[in-house]
């Protein structure tokens, strides 16, 4: 009997002992706040310039804000590496004005949440927050085989390269490319330069008019010396006669 209240008693110690200890510990953290944009990519890592141009053009506010929209119907963003950065041609974001900025980047954003089996049936070509695909400025077209997922602006081909993150509102894609549009870089190329004006031509037509007219000036003092030493010759010769 001694034994079974010793026995009992240690249980209860050893009960009350687990509880107070469970009770003590800190509980889990859990996500706190609104769905963040560079928080996701920062988190991520290797997404710096994308970052910093989503700052910059204050587009991840707009993305934010639209995220914790009620009536938002979800995002996906396609976010370049640091090394498709790295790939551009030398000068090319310096070159584009504030606007053009923020059209690129928002040409990184679908203003729906597709998941990636949903690749495999979107219609090309999709509309993104920089504009409508159908008037041929903003053209994205989304092709899939099996994993594979490949973009196609009408000036680079990407291909995504894994899923980053992915919630109910947010879908984030890591492409190897960045995406430029064919509105802002379909004439990348150095425009031909503007044919040179006939003023060759002109110029030669001025010349020969003025050499023209000093064809036309000599000739008339050739005339008009003959027409005097023909009437001297005449009067000479009548005074002969007289």
């Amino acid at each position: 009997m001694a034994i079974s209240r010793t026995f009992m008693s240690f249980n209860l110690f050893i009960f009350f002992l687990v509880i107070a200890t469970t009770n003590g510990q800190a509980p889990v953290p859990t996500p706190s706040g609104p769905t963040n944009i560079t928080a996701v990519l920062e988190k991520a890592g290797q997404y710096t310039m994308f970052i910093r141009l989503l700052k910059s053009t204050q587009a991840a506010d707009q993305i934010n804000t639209q995220l914790n929209s009620s009536s938002s119907q979800g995002l996906t963003v396609f976010a370049p590496t640091d090394n498709a950065f790295s790939s551009l041609k030398s000068g090319t974001l310096n070159s584009l004005s504030d606007q053009q900025k923020v059209q690129l980047v928002q040409f990184h954003v679908l203003p729906t949440l597709l998941t990636m089996p949903q690749f495999q049936t979107v219609s090309n070509p999709l509309r993104t927050q920089a504009g409508d695909g159908q008037n041929g400025k903003f053209p994205l077209n989304i092709t899939s085989s099996g994993n594979q997922v490949n973009i196609t602006t009408g000036v680079v081909s990407a291909t995504v390269a894994n899923s980053v993150y992915s919630d109910k509102q947010l879908a984030v894609y890591q492409v190897d490319q960045v995406l430029l549009p064919l509105a802002m870089f379909g004439s990348s190329s150095a425009a031909p330069a503007p044919a040179p004006e006939k003023g060759g031509s002109v110029t030669t037509g001025s010349a020969s008019g003025s050499d023209g007219g000093g064809d036309s000036t000599d000739s008339s003092d050739a005339e008009r010396t003959y027409g005097i030493f023909a009437t001297v010759a005449a009067i000479a010769a009548s005074s002969l006669w007289i």
